[in-house]
């Protein structure tokens, strides 16, 4: 079977994005160093996202009931299936995930909210609780903030972001990943050595990935 890498873009600034800037640092390595890998964009803003509401909602608790999602909901459904299924078809991938409001975008929110279904993204058991189904697949993701900063005073902000975003692909069975992170307070600080540091990180990391 063919290996492919997903790219998964959560940032809507294109070419003023410092995610999405380091993300193609990592790429470009990536395709020098392995050649015989796919390589597929998947840009949350693109407008095939669909949107996980009401139908949607009922069509998995009907999942989860054991019974067969009909009209709207069998609709929704199906537009579930297709976004996951994009999805598992890669065994690596790379996240692109800026800070917004101290946690992830929303559409990356919505992206997880429409994969994360029974069958799909876990299992579940009534005794013993979840169970991640998403096994022998990586990922990489790139961290970014503008203000945020782990050494900064509580007044620059809170980490939601990489915690929620580790958390859920462990939950989902994804345990090997690479990080790579750029988080210098824009405000005072000079950002230039932190952004070298970050795409060295991300050339580094693809050539092992």
């Amino acid at each position: 079977m063919t290996s492919r890498l997903l790219h998964i873009s959560a940032s809507p600034r294109g070419a003023a994005s410092e995610s999405l800037s380091i993300a193609h640092s990592f790429l470009e390595t990536f395709e020098e160093t392995h050649p015989d890998v796919d390589v597929e964009a998947f840009d949350l803003w693109d407008g095939t996202l669909p949107a996980f509401g009401p139908d949607a909602a009922a069509a998995k608790m009907a999942v989860f009931a054991g019974v067969e999602p009909q009209n709207d909901a069998a609709r929704a459904w199906a537009a579930a299936q297709a976004t996951f299924r994009r999805f598992d078809a890669a065994d690596r991938y790379l996240f692109s995930v800026p800070m917004w409001n101290h946690g992830v975008p929303y559409i990356l929110k919505q992206f997880i909210d429409v994969v994360s279904q029974p069958g799909m993204v876990f299992g579940f058991d009534a005794a013993t609780g979840y169970q991640p189904l998403l096994h022998g697949k990586k990922a990489a993701v790139v961290y970014t903030s503008a203000v945020y900063g782990p050494d900064h005073r509580p007044g620059f902000g809170t980490d939601f972001q990489q915690p929620y975003f580790d958390d859920w692909l462990r939950w989902a069975g994804i345990v090997d990943i690479e990080e790579i992170i750029f988080r210098p307070n824009l405000v005072t600080d000079d950002a230039d050595c932190a952004r070298q540091s970050a795409h060295a990180a991300a050339r580094d990391i693809a050539k092992r990935f």
